[in-house]
């Protein structure tokens, strides 16, 4: 039986007349699937802090171009109000290469457009970092990416960024949701024709020259770009997979740009495709994602193989181990090699500044942490969420009182330069490869960097499990999970004493409050439970140090094993 909710809502979907009638057919087929019916009626698709992100589907717990269109209403009224400068507000528009990814940007742009705000709009699909660029290369008002990243084909998403690039922050975020909610119905949702919009300006197309500024600003970033072509690329082979993504031209043209010639694309996962249809999941945190690629890097002897995911935000990378075998490095193993080889080759030639700043999330392993120290750089954390290492980045620009660096997070995401505000696996498929070429021209690879680091600061060993738990249920289970961890918190985990809880729901340390705890034991160990901002699951994180890699893999194992085991009873 429906809830009286999901009752209203269908009702009132099944008698709007804004709505098209494949929609309204679409929902009288599912009349005697009330399950199905309940959850895409039981509420509105969640707006949080990072936009929208949902199954697509009809309904107003879906995302279809009704919950985009009323979603870009109430952020046409924060954009209205936020601009500023002369003449009319504008927003950049990018998209990924999902179903309905081209037609929900056009809805974004068609909504903006009748609201009188500029939409500048791509002509083709590009990555989720080259809009952030674009924002802040264009002097935009906001950017609106449409992707849901690595989630399963039947998802999609829509992401709002602010004037300086980078998403919204929980302030900001609060104010479009409240302008969203005031969108009473979808027949307030204001939309001009595509030829209207051209027609008065108000929609622009983008294309080559704003791919050139992207692309030769992040080859600007590389620290050995003279040396590549003349000493490194020869007998150095790389091997990259774009997993059906937006990544294969920016990652292609940024490596040839600086240099390598001996590039090789999987060719099965080359070109764009909605379904995935070679991956489980298009996710370069998973290592099945790279089994094509791993073939691939047998046949030609590569000597790393890099991955992108969908909007190309996320960059993993595997390297041979003394074994020869394939060894997948985690974000944070990633993020510690890069932390250490941009450090390293800025003190070389003397341009470490004395006011440097590397930042990373909560969550995120402390080894990178200490490589930066190491260096003289000052480290900063924040939550999770790269939303809010780029509001560090705005607030040094803002006050000169850093210099930043290098900004990472475990989940595959980082970031070198100031000329985005959010995570770019184009930069990071670079600034990885080039560690790689300059690390074997002194005869090492990259597992054999990772070994020293473990030797020089400490073996750091973290691990990540996850609870996908779907639907009106899953929700109350997610937040079951955390009530309980929060008023019932155990005196020790492990057989090790909890030395301290950190509810970030409260407001510490001078971030914003959310729903995060996180435990630190006697030993130095932790654990931290995290609910998803765009998912449907809760995530648990571990982090130890070990005496040894043998200690540490005894320590994460036995901790992990304790947390889960009272999570999954």
């Amino acid at each position: 039986m429906l809830s009286e909710t999901a009752k209203q809502t269908l009702e009132q979907w099944l008698k709007d007349p804004s709505i098209d009638e494949e929609t309204k057919q679409e929902l009288t087929g599912l009349s005697g699937d009330t399950n199905e019916l309940e959850d895409r009626f039981y509420r509105e698709l969640e707006f949080g802090t990072g936009g929208l992100r949902g199954v697509i589907g009809a309904g107003s717990n879906r995302i279809n171009r009704y919950t985009v269109g009323k979603a870009t209403q109430g952020f046409a009224r924060y954009i209205n109000e936020s601009h500023t400068g002369e003449g009319k507000p504008s927003v950049v528009i990018a998209h990924d290469s999902r179903h309905f990814s081209p037609e929900f940007a056009l809805e974004a742009a068609l909504v903006l457009a009748a609201n009188g705000i500029v939409a500048k709009l791509f002509t083709s699909l590009r990555t989720t970092p080259h809009l952030s660029f674009s924002v802040r290369h264009l002097q935009a008002t906001g950017g609106i990416v449409i992707t849901a990243s690595h989630n399963p084909p039947e998802y999609n998403g829509y992401k709002v960024y602010n004037a300086s690039g980078g998403q919204l922050v929980p302030d900001e975020a609060e104010r479009v949701i409240s302008y969203i909610q005031d969108v009473a119905s979808l027949a307030d949702v204001k939309k001009l024709t595509q030829a209207d919009a051209e027609a008065q300006g108000l929609l622009v197309w983008l294309g080559d020259a704003e791919d050139e500024a992207f692309i030769e600003t992040v080859a600007a970033e590389s620290l050995n770009r003279d040396r590549i072509a003349a000493e490194y690329s020869k007998d150095f082979n790389i091997v990259y997979t774009p997993l059906h993504g937006t990544g294969n031209m920016p990652v292609t043209k940024v490596l040839e740009r600086i240099g390598f010639t001996n590039l090789h694309v999987v060719p099965e996962q080359a070109e764009p495709d909605a379904n995935f249809t070679t991956v489980k999941s298009p996710n370069p945190e998973e290592r099945e994602a790279f089994t094509l690629a791993m073939k691939l890097g047998e046949e030609v002897n590569a000597d790393i193989i890099i991955g992108t995911d969908p909007d190309a935000d996320r960059m993993g990378a595997v390297v041979k181990d003394k074994e020869g075998k394939y060894f997948v490095l985690s974000g944070n193993q990633s993020g510690a090699i890069m932390t250490n080889y941009l450090l390293s080759q800025l003190k070389e030639r003397g341009q470490l500044p004395t006011n440097g700043a590397v930042v990373k999330t909560i969550v995120t392993s402390e080894m990178g942490a200490v490589i930066a120290k190491h260096y003289g750089a000052e480290v900063f954390n924040t939550l999770t969420g790269f939303k809010y290492i780029g509001e560090k980045m705005n607030a040094f620009e803002e006050t000169g009182s850093h210099t930043y660096l290098f900004g990472y997070e475990e989940s595959y995401g980082y970031l070198a330069g100031n000329y985005a505000r959010d995570k770019d696996a184009v930069l990071a498929a670079m600034l990885i490869c080039e560690a790689a070429a300059y690390y074997k021209s002194v005869g090492k690879t990259l597992y054999d960097v990772l070994q020293e680091l473990y030797e020089q600061f400490g073996y750091f060993l973290e691990n990540l499990q996850s609870r996908t738990l779907k639907g009106k249920d899953g929700v109350a289970q997610i937040q079951g999970i955390m009530t309980e961890w929060r008023t019932s918190a155990p005196e020790e985990v492990a057989g090790i004493k909890v030395q301290e809880v950190l509810d970030y729901s409260t407001g510490i340390d001078d971030l914003p409050k959310e729903n995060v705890l996180k435990f630190i034991l006697e030993d130095g160990s932790w654990f931290c439970l995290r609910p998803s901002g765009t998912e449907p699951k809760i995530k648990i994180y571990f982090a130890v140090q070990g005496e040894n890699n043998e200690d540490a893999h005894t320590r994460i194992q036995r901790l992990t094993d304790a947390v889960m085991g009272h999570i999954d009873r």
